[in-house]
């Protein structure tokens, strides 16, 4: 088998296809959507075919006699399609961010292993990357407690725009889902959950001045159940510009979030916000990421804090969003195509690649993860 397959021609889709072509790899992308395919191969080098990924028996064929498959389809196809690799032999990553699709991903360890194959999902940014970076701060403190794991993770404009500050960079329907979901986090050592969009916090970024952060579902990963009774605090919240965070949870609060069909209308209030947001917030200009992970413990009478910063921009060819998003799961996937990394079985990406080994494989694409504090 040789390889690699990827599903779906949208932003992140075409940056993992584009990476791996630098690489080396012989790549197909796949898409329902001809002159998204079109775009995609253009822009990447790969080549392109026609795929609906809604098709399990098409996902199959498209799937097989591949090494690899990165899925970069909606979260709610990534249990279809991971059994489709399964089924073929074939590693499968995904970019996750869902917790209940990955926590039934994580159910086909015995398949994976059985097929010889890795199932790894959440790979992109956060979940993704900065989980991989917070398991490498606390081995680096080394064995024993630890007083408190963060994590502060945002994709931003390069200016803020509009009231809420913001661009729409994603899919709104996953944006509006990290909004909505319980959020996973440790508080006295014990696993918990506490809503989206609360407990925010004020923070200064030297370069983009102060930024708020707060809760928001899925960037925990498994995080939470790894370390419980181990961790004293954990959480992971979102970055965005002062002021975002307070009319999105106001709309939680009056039920926009909400998708029970209304009486007398049959439309769901979660319908309506989506095509607001598709419409009306600006998408499109110079972005970037921040990331700040950090692990602290206070032993013997001394405290110690190790922890990694990322600013990322946009390229020129890829936004920082799809950059810090694609970059991290083809530098894994490159790593399992050249047998560097030998994991099988369903695991998150944390439980998959050491921080060492994603720090040197991100800085030839430029995204440079620096020491912090």
């Amino acid at each position: 088998m040789s390889g690699v397959a990827v599903l779906g021609a949208g932003i992140v889709g075409r940056a993992a296809a584009w990476d791996l072509v630098r690489r080396g790899h012989s790549v197909v992308i796949g898409e329902v959507d001809p002159e998204a395919v079109a775009r995609a191969t253009e822009v990447s080098g790969a080549a392109g075919a026609s795929l609906d990924a809604t098709d399990s028996a098409a996902v199959r064929r498209f799937l097989e006699g591949t090494a690899l498959a990165v899925s970069a389809v909606p979260y709610a196809l990534g249990m279809e399609v991971a059994r489709a690799a399964i089924d073929t032999g074939t590693h499968y990553l995904d970019f996750g961010g869902n917790p209940t699709i990955v926590g039934r991903q994580l159910t086909l360890d015995g398949a994976a292993r059985q097929a010889d194959v890795a199932v790894i999902p959440d790979c992109g940014l956060a979940p993704g990357m900065a989980n991989v970076l917070a398991v490498g701060a606390v081995e680096a403190l080394g064995p024993g407690p630890v007083d408190e794991v963060r994590l502060r993770v945002g994709a931003l404009p390069a200016k803020p725009t509009g009231a809420l500050g913001y661009q729409l960079a994603f899919n709104p329907a996953g944006l509006v889902n990290e909004y909505d979901e319980p959020c996973e986090v440790l508080v006295d050592g014990k696993y918990a959950t506490v809503d989206p969009l609360t407990e925010i916090e004020d923070l200064d970024w030297p370069g983009w001045g102060p930024l708020e952060a707060f809760h928001t579902a899925g960037g925990s990963s498994s995080l939470p159940r790894m370390w419980e009774g181990r961790v004293a605090a954990l959480d992971y919240k979102t970055l965005r510009f002062p002021g975002h965070a307070h009319p999105l949870r106001a709309m939680r609060e009056i039920g926009l979030f909400s998708e029970d069909p209304q009486p007398g209308t049959g439309i769901a209030p979660r319908t309506v916000l989506l095509e607001a947001l598709r419409r009306h917030l600006p998408s499109g200009a110079d972005d970037v990421v921040l990331v700040r992970v950090w692990a602290s413990a206070g032993r013997d009478g001394e405290r110690r804090t190790v922890g990694y910063q990322i600013d990322d921009r946009h390229d020129g060819r890829f936004s920082a969003l799809a950059r810090t998003t694609a970059f991290p799961a083809t530098a894994l996937a490159h790593l399992l195509l050249t047998g560097e990394v030998e994991t099988r079985g369903a695991v998150t990406m944390d439980g998959a690649v050491p921080a060492s080994l994603m720090v040197r494989e991100l800085q030839p694409v430029g995204i440079v993860v620096a020491d912090w504090p």
